[in-house]
């Protein structure tokens, strides 16, 4: 693989997800009200979110972040301007599959100094509504994901069991009916979570899954190799919980650089010695506390509400145990099966496969910091 090819990937794989937009609603007898937060110059720009994971791979990348530069009253101006065309793609369907248009009754852009992070626009939508039953609402897929939470007509706060779900692109919520909440279980949500945690690592989580592709080249025994996966879950648990939670905050430009280095020094040392060391899993428990924080707007986005954030967070990180043993065991049946016990293994896979990922890693981490 030549050096502009491996740059290339990076490129691929360089792991900046989409956010999804929180929408809070509120359905009544005869109105419809939604609270969105959303990070609102894609849509502006035109661009297609579905399957993607960064607005630079977008062909209007470079319209994204003019409206990303200009200032707030001016946005806000260029928003509810292309408001009339974006409402389109809002879904607002009552039990009879009647559509409803939303208007925008407000737009609030949030000033943001550093131009490298995605600024937050809040708008509020509402729509007369026909006399009916429950109500579903999403929107195209084009617009991303969006995370659906229902809020009692004229509150404000969301309830412990209120109904809360993460859509997929173009999907639509369950049936949210009037002048009442939808309620779900626990159980519900850690089940919901464990898919969720798994799509952060199968496939979004590519810098992820290349820090443990590297722990497995090292070594083919499963009871080490499961032992460091799961005391790299166990950390990363912890500390996106604290910082779901608020209790840690460490900015993005501080740690997706360190993730990058993380990966870097596990392929180095594949590369430097034969066997799991004494002082590997107390440095993969580090790298695991690191890698958390980059989980940590996981859940944060998603809304949970207080009552369902512990369902949610073991359910996520069971989902990205199972995903992170998935890669796991893919990887061996590619390679560990096959070739683990030829005496050419370590020279002709470990070493090079490491030496690639080792390469990747350092140039996210100098992405990450200078471009």
């Amino acid at each position: 693989m030549s050096m502009l090819a491996l740059f290339n990937f990076s490129k691929v794989v360089h792991s900046h997800e989409i956010r999804p937009a929180i929408a809070d609603v509120r359905v009544g007898l005869e109105r419809i009200e939604m609270d969105i937060k959303l990070t609102a110059e894609p849509l502006v720009a035109g661009i297609d979110l579905e399957g993607l994971e960064d607005t630079d791979e977008a062909p209007e990348a470079d319209v994204y972040d003019a409206l990303r530069a200009l200032p707030v009253a001016e946005f806000e101006a260029r928003f509810r301007q292309a408001w009339p065309e974006l409402r389109e793609g809002f879904i607002v369907l009552d039990e009879a599959d009647r559509s409803y248009l939303l208007e925008l009754d407000a737009v609030r852009t949030e000033p943001r100094d550093d131009l490298e992070l995605p600024r937050d626009t809040s708008i509020t939508l509402s729509a007369p509504l026909e006399p009916g039953g429950d109500m579903r609402v999403g929107w195209i897929a084009a617009y991303g994901p969006m995370v659906v939470r229902q809020v009692a007509p004229g509150d404000t706060v969301l309830q412990e069991d209120a109904y809360a779900d993460f859509l997929d692109e173009g999907v639509l919520s369950e049936p949210l009916p009037r002048e009442s909440i939808a309620f779900e279980t626990g159980w519900r949500v850690f089940v919901r979570y464990i898919g969720v945690g798994f799509d952060h690592i199968i496939p979004k989580g590519l810098d992820h899954i290349l820090f443990v592709l590297g722990l497995f080249l090292l070594s083919l025994q499963m009871r080490p190799l499961i032992t460091q996966v799961t005391l790299f879950t166990l950390a990363h648990t912890i500390t996106l919980a604290l910082a779901s939670l608020g209790i840690v905050t460490i900015s993005p430009a501080i740690v997706e650089p360190l993730i990058a280095l993380s990966i870097v020094y596990v392929a180095v040392e594949n590369t430097m010695t034969n066997r799991i060391t004494r002082w590997r899993p107390f440095v993969i428990f580090a790298f695991g506390l690191l890698h958390g924080l980059g989980f940590a707007s996981v859940l944060g986005e998603f809304g949970l509400a207080p009552g369902r954030f512990v369902a949610g967070l073991i359910g996520f990180n069971i989902g990205v145990e199972v995903g992170q043993l998935t890669v796991i065991a893919l990887a061996y049946l590619a390679v560990g099966f096959w070739f683990g016990k030829k005496p050419w293994y370590r020279s002709y896979i470990t070493v090079p496969a490491s030496i690639v990922i080792g390469l990747i890693g350092a140039w996210w981490a100098f992405e990450r910091v200078f471009l």
